[in-house]
């Protein structure tokens, strides 16, 4: 499996939108699936899309409004391929 790479946005209105859950959803479910090997996960500053937020990036595809359940759909999907 390739690396996956998570970009989380930090910026104030993603932050405030639930990017702070959301993060610590995926630290979470990264841990609890033991691929702490198979995904680089970091925080980016404001990418300019408040208005569709919470952002988070995933292999260079942008993700907007997402939530928990999103997320997690969108990282079960993406790890089986």
């Amino acid at each position: 499996m390739a690396k996956l790479e998570i970009t989380v946005c930090m910026g104030s209105s993603c932050f405030a939108r639930g990017n702070d859950q959301n993060l610590e959803f995926i630290e979470n479910y990264i841990k609890q699936n033991g691929l702490e090997a198979d995904i680089d996960l970091s925080g980016s500053r404001c990418s300019g899309n408040c208005a569709e937020g919470p952002n988070i990036t995933i292999n260079g595809i942008d993700y907007h409004d997402v939530d928990i359940d999103k997320i997690k759909e969108i990282l079960d999907d993406t790890l089986k391929s």
